[in-house]
């Protein structure tokens, strides 16, 4: 059965349906499947160091700015007397490299992007990914990622600090046209507690898709959880219904 339920502050749905007219996608491990690559890689790193990498770690590096990420890693882990962050990263990119252009779409972001687009909702992107990273893990996608409006990334010279500052997502409401949009008409889908966070802080409305293995003490935060993209019901924010296919 789907997780449909609400987050702590500010939980949704409220008395009045939000009036949401734009949205912004997150997208490792909510558009695309990408989050397995980081764990597969941290796991190697950690095992030459007789260390495992566990969901608590996971949960404080998801979304953030690579290099801000890293120094999470060596630190939590102890590791930082004998890796640097800029070490860690160095030798994380060799093997993500390969991975990435592998990279599959998740449940739903294909059908729920389509429907937007369709309807002429105004759809972006805000990512922590930096521009290289991003080109690999879209190159098999580049067709779903063109209906987005823009696409604003980690390496932004708009976005001084990663999530959960406000910045990545308070930069991509300016652009829409006629931006930037208030942001109580903005719905952001995330699926790391730090975006969460940041969605929040801009004062914008969040669906939060987290890995069923996130502790669901992180969900506090989000108006509303789903277990997948597929889950997600336009209607309940004043949007376009799914059409019904016919029987």
């Amino acid at each position: 059965m789907a997780a449909n339920h609400v987050g702590g502050a500010g939980a949704y749905p409220p008395q009045k349906k939000p009036s949401i007219t734009h949205v912004i996608f997150d997208m490792d491990g909510l558009l695309l499947d990408t989050e397995k690559f980081y764990t597969e890689v941290q796991e190697i790193i950690l095992a030459r160091y007789n260390k495992t990498f566990d969901w608590s770690l996971k949960a404080k590096m998801m979304g953030k700015k690579a290099i801000e990420a890293a120094r999470v890693f060596v630190e939590e882990t102890g590791l930082s007397d004998s890796l640097t962050a800029e070490e860690f990263l160095k030798e994380r990119e060799a093997m993500l490299q390969t991975m990435f252009p592998t990279s599959e779409l998740m449940p739903g972001a294909s059908r729920l992007i389509r429907h937007l687009n369709a309807h002429g909702i105004p759809i972006c992107v805000a990512t922590g990914s930096h521009i290289r990273h991003f080109e690999l893990k879209t190159q098999r996608h580049g067709e779903l990622f063109s209906l987005m409006h823009h696409v604003v990334l980690g390496d932004d010279p708009e976005v001084k600090q990663g999530k959960p500052s406000p910045d990545i997502f308070l930069a991509a409401s300016k652009r829409f046209e006629d931006g930037p949009v208030d942001p109580e008409n903005i719905l952001v889908f995330e699926d790391a507690p730090s975006g969460v966070h940041a969605a929040k802080n801009s004062g914008m409305y969040v669906v939060m898709v987290p890995d069923p293995r996130l502790d669901s003490s992180f969900h506090e935060a989000a108006d509303l959880v789903l277990n997948s993209l597929m889950d997600f019901n336009p209607l309940d924010w004043g949007l376009p219904p799914f059409e019904e296919k016919a029987s």
